[in-house]
């Protein structure tokens, strides 16, 4: 036997750790077909059955704007599953209420899930599940999936629901509402379209509160021209009635009111004053609130340096062994060359950078688990509008110091699209966590150690401020008006989940290993075969020669100079020689020109780049390490224009690719594919020239 439910609710209702508490479960993360929003779901077997949870996107209510509510809303809608499962947090019950009342308006098998009762319980209420239950007509679940209390008990709730199979609804609306729903309906059931009552009555609802997606559905039925005429006289008729401009105000008055009658009816609460409270009074100050800010925010990248370098070293070693091991065993010629020399020396690379990252994306989860980001969005709403943006920016420009395609998508809760196509143009210029490879090399190889946090913060906060410049430009030039004011819930401080914890953190790294196996993997081999072909045999042969005269102290010397001229030489030498003239007044080299290039197709691939590029031909072990060659081939001024350019130009492909399925506007595109490059340019090359003015 199999059930299949969605588990729906507004945003920051805990859904995700519900489906983490819950015990024996296997997680499987996609994309919704067709769109990139996030699809989560859970398969568990329990007492002979087979249970599918389908986690939707959170939705606020069924008048859907962002990608992420359209998709939910349309799969509530057209997608055959068995029962609904709403979540809603105990702290704000009457306003997630009204989006359970557009839920019934469907009269399917629904479970309430009331989560976070341990909070509301900690400041002394109570909720009476029972009375709740009876009021709605639908089972009522209090939980704590921070304490995994009552969560077991979804998934027995679920089987008895589907046994039962009907929804007992005993939510009703004023009288004459009902009154016109009830003649609406039967037009409808004219139609075989409609061979349910319920349905019906949902369709009814949905086309008086002026649904377009609804009345796309019932447009092309033979009803259509009857029900058009019967559907404008019950809104004129409400509309006098009640003496409202839009039925859809009607609703949205009577769901409220019947919210704020049932929360009345169950819920006890002493107000007093809450430790969020208190805490809010230091955190969020009108005048400390901002230096704390970005004290955390240093301190989570003194954090991501200091302790993240110290596993490097071992898996730097680890993969240096491992390829001279495997060079031994492995028979002579192109394909050991291309494994040992090319793709263990290109993965290890990035891999030894992963603790980094893993720092840096367990600091911003804490900052969203513990409630703290709401926060932050808040006190920065006003200092983000002197830059033209909106506060709730804030949430998708974070995002972008973990990775850019994530924040892209956190870009849809900007409803407004003046406010959601600026933040997007600007999310480039917060470094993700692909570039903190290449920040940490540089940094390692031109800067001393006890400074390396400092240096990288200030990197981080550059982008950024550059980022913000550039959308006072764009708010100035392109866009102009005022961002929409600032609404956004605060809620209460919570200690992270370290199950939802470790769970992100694997998620991240698996995601990461993924990349570094195959598409870096890959990477890297195509920058093996351009930088080993063609063999211009007539230097191998006069460096051949000169070697085997040569006394035993120059043999190395010379070896080492054979394969700089081969390198130079060949493919990719000269590629690096074609495109040196654009990098040359930045004071790079053609190897340095092609690692930005590369960096086109993934960040990261400008380490492996640079380890394949100047690791060809070593012989002597004290100068094996890739950031004693950058110190031997780098001048400090060419060193830091390139942290420019890796700061500023375009990001990867998979995130440029995400920006087009978002932004369908062919304009925007092309502009956001040519401006970041023009402008890193132009960074870099006013850097280099200013610390050469300065005598470095």
């Amino acid at each position: 036997m199999k059930i299949k439910a969605v588990m729906v609710g507004q945003p920051n209702v805990g859904k995700s750790s519900i489906i983490n508490a819950i015990s024996g479960a296997r997680l499987h993360v996609g994309n919704f077909a067709g769109v990139t929003v996030e699809k989560k779901e859970v398969f568990i077997k329990k007492d002979g059955y087979d249970i599918e949870i389908v986690d939707l996107p959170g939705i606020y209510s069924l008048h859907a704007y962002t990608p992420e509510e359209q998709v939910a809303k349309r799969y509530l809608i057209e997608e055959n599953y068995d029962i609904i499962i709403n979540v809603v947090d105990a702290n704000v019950l009457q306003r997630n209420l009204v989006f359970t009342l557009q839920l019934l308006d469907m009269r399917k098998p629904t479970i309430l899930v009331v989560n976070m009762i341990d909070e509301v319980e900690k400041q002394g209420g109570r909720i009476d599940g029972e009375k709740l239950s009876k009021l709605l007509g639908i089972p009522v679940i209090l939980t704590s999936a921070k304490e995994k209390r009552g969560v077991d008990e979804i998934l027995s709730t679920l089987i008895k629901v589907k046994e039962s199979a009907k929804c007992e609804c005993n939510i009703y609306y004023n009288e004459k509402i009902e009154e016109e729903i009830e003649e609406l309906s039967k037009i409808l059931l004219k139609s075989p379209h409609f061979s349910d009552k319920n349905q019906a009555r949902f369709y009814t609802i949905r086309l008086l509160e002026k649904d377009e997606d609804i009345y796309k559905v019932v447009h092309d039925l033979p009803i259509f021209l009857e029900l058009h005429e019967a559907l404008g006289k019950s809104i004129r008729r409400l509309q006098l009635e009640f003496d409202v401009e839009d039925v859809k105000d009607l609703f949205a008055d009577e769901r409220s009111a019947l919210a704020r009658n049932i929360v009345m009816q169950v819920m006890e609460l002493e107000r007093s004053e809450t430790l969020t409270d208190k805490i809010d009074k230091i955190l969020i100050h009108p005048v400390f609130g901002l230096p704390i800010f970005l004290f955390f925010m240093w301190a989570l990248f003194q954090l991501t340096f200091e302790i993240g370098s110290i596993p490097m070293d071992y898996i730097d070693a680890a993969f240096t062994n491992f390829a001279d091991w495997l060079k031994t065993i492995l028979p002579p010629g192109d394909i050991n060359s291309v494994i040992t020399d090319g793709v263990i020396p290109a993965v290890g690379a990035i891999i030894m950078f992963l603790p980094n990252i893993l720092i840096l994306f367990l600091g911003i989860n804490l900052l969203e688990q513990t409630g703290y980001m709401a926060r932050a969005a808040f006190l920065l709403d006003g200092f983000l509008k002197k830059f033209g943006l909106q506060g709730k920016a804030f949430i998708p420009l974070v995002s972008g110091f973990g990775c850019t395609v994530p924040a892209y998508m956190a870009a849809r809760t900007l409803k407004n699209p003046k406010d959601r196509i600026i933040t997007m143009l600007i999310l480039g210029f917060m470094s993700c966590s692909a570039r903190l490879p290449v920040y940490v090399l540089f940094i390692a190889a031109f800067f001393p150690t006890h400074s390396a946090g400092n240096i990288l913060f200030i990197i981080y906060i550059s982008g950024a401020i550059m980022g913000l410049i550039m959308a006072k430009i764009l708010r100035t030039v392109l866009f102009k008006g005022e961002p929409e004011p600032f609404v956004m819930e605060m809620p209460p401080y919570r200690f992270p989940s370290l199950k939802a914890l470790g769970m992100e953190l694997w998620i991240k790294a698996k995601l990461f290993i993924k990349k570094a196996g195959t598409f870096i993997a890959g990477a890297s081999m195509v920058v093996w075969f351009l930088s080993s072909y063609p063999v211009n045999e007539s230097i191998v042969k006069a460096y051949e020669a000169k070697i085997a005269q040569a006394p035993k102290e120059q043999k190395i010397q010379l070896e080492n100079e054979l394969q700089a001229k081969l390198l130079e030489h060949s493919y990719l030498g000269q590629v690096g020689k074609a495109i040196e003239p654009v990098f040359a007044p930045l004071g790079f080299d053609w190897r340095m020109s092609v690692a930005v290039l590369s960096g086109w197709a993934a960040k990261e691939v400008v380490v492996s780049t640079l380890a394949t590029l100047y690791s060809v031909g070593e012989a002597d072990e004290s100068s094996q390490t890739l950031i004693q060659k950058l110190r031997q081939n780098v001048d400090f001024k060419a060193a830091i224009a390139l942290i420019v350019i890796i700061m500023i130009y375009s990001p990867c492909i998979a995130a440029m690719s995400t920006f087009w399925a978002e932004v369908p506007q062919w304009a925007w595109r092309t502009f956001y594919m040519i401006y970041p490059n023009v402008v890193a340019w132009l960074a870099a090359f006013g850097v280099y020239n200013v610390l050469e003015w300065m005598g470095f």
